[in-house]
């Protein structure tokens, strides 16, 4: 099964855009495959502006988040692994979701015997 999270950054980031708001994503920046603007990093995150007059050739796919954007003049490929995703929110008023970090999307392992069925009772 495909995980959840990058379904919810699209539709969370067309509400922002839709109702004329800036769309700001924090990142892990420790993530192994993140392409980050070191310069910008506190704390081991960073906070991207995704307003479309500030970056160009935005793709939001299921395993990146990936667009070009201009960091003190320098032009630069940001790849922000889905993973490393921490929120999405809106820099006016702060509504989005804060994404779990340690509540990843993992399979369960092949040989897991299938969940128990629950006992239920009849109460009079």
């Amino acid at each position: 099964m495909t995980s959840l999270k990058p379904y919810l950054i699209r539709s969370i980031y067309e509400w922002i855009i839709d109702n004329n708001l800036t769309p700001h994503l924090l990142v892990d920046a420790t993530h192994p495959h993140a392409v980050l603007p070191k310069d910008y990093i506190e704390d081991s995150k960073i906070v991207l502006n995704m307003r479309p007059e500030a970056i160009q050739g935005l793709s939001l796919e299921n395993t990146t988040i990936e667009f070009n954007a201009r960091f003190n003049g320098q032009s630069l490929h940001i790849i922000a692994p889905v993973p490393a995703v921490m929120a999405i929110y809106a820099k006016e008023n702060g509504k989005g979701m804060v994404f779990n970090q340690e509540e990843e999307d993992t399979p369960p392992p092949e040989n897991s015997p299938p969940p128990a069925r629950p006992h239920l009772r009849v109460v009079k």
